[in-house]
């Protein structure tokens, strides 16, 4: 039986090309497709009939990588597959994106970085070890989707269509009374104009080396939009659990939020009492552990394109 996928598979050091034997790949591509293909495929289907859905559209609306390429499995940037049968190529509907040499069962891509993904990768890398060398601040308590409604008409609302929890009113006493205290600039810039007074940072693109900490959801969230922005080079695998785990980011966005979703399936964590806001920062740090092993692959992922750019150009200039 093939083993599942492990964060581990996901962080070879070596600039040097490495071979994947056909048990190897196999599995990784059979695990890819089992981990993304629900979700990507329900989205399509859902567009395809006109419908929306409040939690999960947002993984391929406000994140741009398409669900075909999602569920596209390449290898990483420098990996061999061995024992590759002619039969099996229709399978690599990557083949005529890349450049590619088969020779002798032996499959393997041959393209250089482009100059701005090889300096998004140090960038990449640079906020992930930053982010790891900070303590976890998790008493935020999810306060930004509410402010992102605050003072609004009902018509403004993002997602028209679905209730609220509170009046208005409530929950702008509610808001009000709590110290708003986000840190990520996708998250802040969505804050109402009367919101973001409140708030007790003012994050900008600019700041985003300095601010953003592992507690933060979104920060964590965004951990499948660095990988994507990276593929085909960081190869599938990561990309695929840095998706499941923006998964379970956004569910849990959601159920502390001000939106009624129980008809969908999701219990509202209830951060307007003291006992929702402590289940909610529980979950919060149990996301920031989940993170943490991912957010240092994708950090190894980066360093090892920047290793193999220098091995492969022969320049040393990155």
């Amino acid at each position: 039986m093939l083993k599942p996928l492990s964060i581990t598979d996901c962080q070879p050091f070596s600039a040097e090309p490495e071979a994947w034997a056909r048990d190897e790949w196999m599995r990784r591509l059979i695990a890819h497709r089992a981990r993304v293909a629900e979700r990507a495929e329900a989205f399509v289907d859902r567009r395809s009939r006109g419908l929306k859905h409040p939690v999960h559209d947002f993984l391929f609306t406000y994140y741009s990588f398409s669900p075909a390429k999602l569920m596209r499995w390449v290898p990483p940037m420098g990996v061999v597959l061995e024992g590759v049968a002619e039969t099996d190529l229709d399978d690599f509907d990557w083949r005529d994106r890349r450049e590619v040499v088969y020779a002798e069962g032996r499959l393997h891509t041959v393209e250089s970085m482009p100059p701005g993904a090889v300096k998004l990768a140090g960038w990449v890398a640079e906020l992930c070890d930053r982010i790891a060398s900070r303590p976890v601040r998790a008493r935020c308590y999810g306060l930004h989707e509410w402010a992102m409604v605050l003072d609004q008409k009902v018509e403004e609302v993002r997602h028209q269509g679905y209730e609220l929890r509170m009046s208005p009113e409530d929950l702008a006493v509610f808001v009000r009374s709590q110290a708003v205290c986000c840190t990520h600039y996708d998250a802040f810039r969505f804050f109402t104009p009367v919101a973001r007074p409140l708030n007790a940072f003012a994050p900008t693109l600019e700041t985003r080396l300095d601010m953003e900490q592992a507690g933060c959801l979104h920060a964590n969230m965004d951990l499948y939009k660095w990988s994507y922005k990276l593929w085909p080079w960081v190869g599938s695998d990561l990309v695929g659990q840095c998706f499941e785990l923006a998964v379970g980011a956004r569910e849990l966005d959601m159920r502390a939020s001000p939106y009624e979703l129980r008809h969908l399936g999701y219990d509202p964590i209830r951060i307007e009492t003291p006992e929702g806001r402590e289940v909610y920062e529980q979950a919060q740090r149990d996301l920031s552990a989940r993170t943490a092993p991912l957010r240092m692959a994708l950090r190894d992922a980066c360093n090892r394109l920047l290793a193999m750019k220098v091995v492969y150009d022969g320049a040393g200039s990155c």
